[in-house]
């Protein structure tokens, strides 16, 4: 029913109630309890029905009209009345109280998915559903004149969640760690009513807390992990499904008609969707056809009015109406509430652990997987906020308070971090970023449903900015630094129409009708502040991150959709000299900014050395399975290390939103604009502030002494840009395909004998060049380095007390 690019394998409920307090039902609620839901899904089949596969341009017409004549009649069916507000009466304000005040219970719920070998399991013990009070306490509320909001709160209780490999049979051999353990959340939900009478609520908040989350993913997990959220990034940008040979040419028909389709994805990846006009939402401002093919946000967009029991068939409303434009208007922002979701993290917790097979004492005995945590995350105070109205305005934003990684136990048989080593949890800290929630406090929850001054929490209507303006000059880096402190992300897509005329698709570049070209002004912005960090790469690190990596690789799924060969398509329309003037008005683009600051990274030498086995499996060479556990750890105190210092680092990168189509159209220009090449590259520019490199040892306390300067403060920019389809431009050999531009005003590096082969000596302990110094030596450099400084200070230090102890001027002797 909701078109959903899943199917069932199987779905069961044991038993479902529904107690209805006949006598009561202006003063009670109805529950329905719904005791063992069980559900099995699995991704829809690549081979689809007729009405499911890409065929002619006729075909897809047809099956969009039968689609149409399905669905109105059931439309019609739900909104009876031409009027957006329910009439007024007993009856309907009976209803209303009933349903605003139902209860839902689920005992049990069990909700699996299979792809391959993966079985992701949920099962939540229970979730309560109800209504509540201004204090969010369980009351039976009703809308009111004077309060037009509704509250309900769902809480979840136990959650866990498995993520396990099956074997060809479809069985279950090794029954892995939870992802996820018995987890509660509670969800806080506020409607906001424009009148009474009103179907559809005109804000809608759905904010979730969790108090602590601890993740835990082993080693066979990761791979299959990550295959899972691949599946939602290709569900996102409407990737899924992979055409069969002989069918390529089919994706022509496809192309006009999803060609430069505006949502929220804004990619051009989407126009390899597999699913077609009928699995998508409708675009809400769309004059043309109305089943065209959209990215799955707009297909979750279609279904809001539907979850809240409003229709969106405008004729419902405006029908025979013979009111003025006006009206049709109202009508049409009646359709567009301002949704804001929200997720919020106390304390977030995650666990890499490496798992090896152990056999019972009997031969006959199962074999048991064991588990050992070697990496762990902490991360306090996170927050993911989404606000959108429609699908003109989407912003997400996350952002997270302050975060730490360490190292756990030995791994690949080194002992680093076993009981019987004693290092400090200071070295076992190798990442630590922004600060923790007992010195920032709890900004997260800034004007969440959680926050107690919020405005929904004290009585008044909050104000949303819906402005792109207003929006970046509100949350700025430096506001959003000022919140989280570790990490802040702001992603911003607008769409504009500057014509008036209500159409908001964009007009497919090869098609050669441009009646629309240029008045949809589309906007793409990701800002990213990554706070002061402090990043030290030692040995324990090194190896426990690239073991990761290794884990990761060590799969052989398919990826969900496949890069089309950049071959131009000869038969594409010329625009006319108008046409071009047009595309030249506006090119949406979508811009990305990186920004670090304070950045410290810290390189120790490898006190062990296994890249010899991680990094020719990274690279695709071999397999890690014949390794063998023979490195020995090695605890060199003093450790010699390279500080390197940023004050700041910002990346700016810049691409064209639909880039296919907009090469391929400048490409059959004769003579295109400067401007127009300029969009037809990815342009890159980094710029590096304070950078400057030092020598530093750590002692047996955990402490770095002082460093020594080898590289002295400097700023550095490079610029790149790179074409995009370069196989579109064969026939203009005069167009660079990279160019490049680097900037280096200055640049010192001062190194004397001793500090020249303490270098050496670090970077032969991570490439095997040659054999490391002996620890003597080692130390020997290091006293002789350091010594030399500190003696050199205190002299200093000295000859100034003496200054300013006598006040008399210096004089050449001293």
């Amino acid at each position: 029913e909701l078109k959903l690019p899943f199917t069932f394998l199987s779905g069961h409920i044991h038993e479902l109630r529904i107690h209805v307090p006949w006598t009561k039902l202006g003063s009670e609620p109805v529950v329905i309890t719904i005791n063992t839901m069980e559900c099995i899904l699995k991704l829809k089949d690549g081979i689809q029905d007729d009405h499911e596969s890409c065929g002619s341009n006729s075909t897809n017409h047809s099956t969009a009209e039968n689609t149409k004549s399905s669905i109105k009649p059931r439309r019609m069916q739900q909104a009876a009345p031409t009027d957006p507000d329910l009439p007024p009466g007993y009856v309907q304000s009976l209803i209303r109280r009933v349903v605003n005040n139902v209860n839902i219970v689920i005992n049990n719920l069990i909700l699996k998915y299979v792809e391959d070998d993966i079985v992701l399991s949920v099962n939540i013990t229970s979730a309560e559903c109800y209504t509540v009070g201004e204090l969010w306490d369980r009351a039976f509320m009703d809308i009111s004149a004077t309060d037009l909001v509704l509250r309900k709160v769902i809480n979840f209780s136990d959650c866990t969640v498995c993520l396990d490999k099956r074997n060809a049979s479809g069985k279950i051999e090794f029954y892995q760690d939870p992802l996820l353990y018995k987890c509660s959340f509670r969800t806080r939900l506020h409607f906001t009513y424009d009148n009474l009478n009103s179907k559809m609520p005109s804000v809608i908040k759905i904010h979730t807390l969790v108090e602590s989350l601890k993740l835990s993913i082993t080693d066979q997990q990761l791979p299959m992990f990550i295959r899972i959220m691949q599946l939602g990034i290709a569900l996102y940008y409407g990737e899924i499904g992979n055409f069969k040979e002989g069918k390529i040419e089919d994706l022509t028909c496809h192309n006009k008609d999803m060609l430069g389709n505006i949502t929220g994805s804004e990619d051009e990846t989407r126009i390899d969707m597999q699913y077609p006009a009928q699995h998508k939402g409708q675009e809400l401002y769309s004059q043309q056809d109305e089943e065209q093919p959209q990215g799955w946000v707009s297909w979750a967009w279609s279904f809001v009015p539907a979850i809240v029991s409003y229709d969106d068939g405008e004729e419902d409303f405006v029908g025979n109406d013979p009111a003025s434009t006006m009206h049709q208007q109202k009508a049409q922002t009646l359709k567009d509430p301002i949704v804001s979701v929200g997720f919020y993290c106390t304390k977030a917790t995650v666990t890499f652990k490496l798992t090896e097979m152990q056999v019972e004492s009997s031969y006959y005995s199962p074999q048991k997987v064991k588990s050992k945590e070697v990496l762990c995350w902490e991360q306090e105070g996170t927050t993911v906020e989404a606000l959108m109205m429609g699908e003109p305005f989407f912003d997400c934003q996350i952002g997270f308070v302050g975060c730490r990684a360490m190292c756990l136990k030995g791994i690949m048989g080194v002992k680093d971090f076993e009981e019987n080593m004693n290092r400090s949890e200071t070295e076992a800290c190798f990442f630590i970023c922004g600060d923790n929630l007992s010195t920032k406090g709890f900004t997260y929850l800034t004007n969440s449903l959680f926050d107690y001054r919020s405005p929904e929490n004290n009585g008044t209507r909050a104000e949303f900015i819906l402005d792109s303006t207003h929006h970046k000059e509100t949350y700025t880096e430096i506001a959003g630094m000022q919140r989280f402190g570790a990490f802040y992300m702001d992603y911003l897509y607008t769409m504009e129409n500057t014509s008036g005329k209500g159409s908001t698709n964009q007009q497919d570049f090869s098609s050669g009708k441009s009646e629309d070209l240029g008045t949809v002004q589309e906007k793409s912005t990701k800002s990213l502040v990554i706070g002061p960090l402090d990043f030290r790469l030692d040995s324990s690190a090194v190896h426990r991150i690239l073991k990761m990596i290794v884990c990761a690789l060590e799969h052989e799924y398919e990826p969900y959709s496949r890069l089309k060969s950049d071959i131009k398509d000869e038969n594409e329309t010329i625009l006319n000299p108008e046409e071009v003037a047009l595309l030249e008005e506006y090119i949406p683009t979508r811009h990305t900014s990186v920004t670090l600051l304070k950045c410290t990274c810290t390189i120790s030498m490898a006190e062990f050395n296994l890249l010899d086995h991680l990094l020719p499996v990274i690279m695709g060479e071999k397999n890690s399975s014949n390794f063998m556990n023979t490195t020995n750890f090695q605890s060199l105190r003093p450790l010699p290390s390279i500080r390197i210092l940023v004050d700041k680092i910002n990346l700016e990168h810049s691409v064209p939103m639909y880039a296919e189509q907009l090469v391929h159209v400048v490409s059959s220009l004769t003579q295109p604009s400067d401007n127009l090449l300029h969009y037809c590259y990815v342009h890159c520019y980094l710029k590096i502030f304070g950078f400057q490199a030092g020598l530093t040892s750590l002692d047996c306390s955990g402490s770095y002494c002082l460093p020594v300067p080898v590289i002295p403060s400097f700023s550095t920019a490079l610029y790149g840009k790179l074409l995009k389809l370069p196989t579109c431009w064969t026939k203009r050999s005069q167009i660079a395909i990279t160019e490049g531009i680097f900037e280096l005003p200055n640049l010192t590096i001062q190194a004397t004998r001793a500090q020249t082969l303490l270098l050496q000596a670090i970077y032969q302990s991570w490439s095997h060049l040659g054999n490391v110094s002996s620890s003597a030596v080692i130390e020997a450099l290091i006293n002789e380095i350091f010594l030399s400084i500190e003696i050199g200070s205190c002299y200093v230090a000295q000859v100034d007390l003496e200054l300013l102890a006598s006040n008399d001027p210096p004089t050449s002797t001293s």
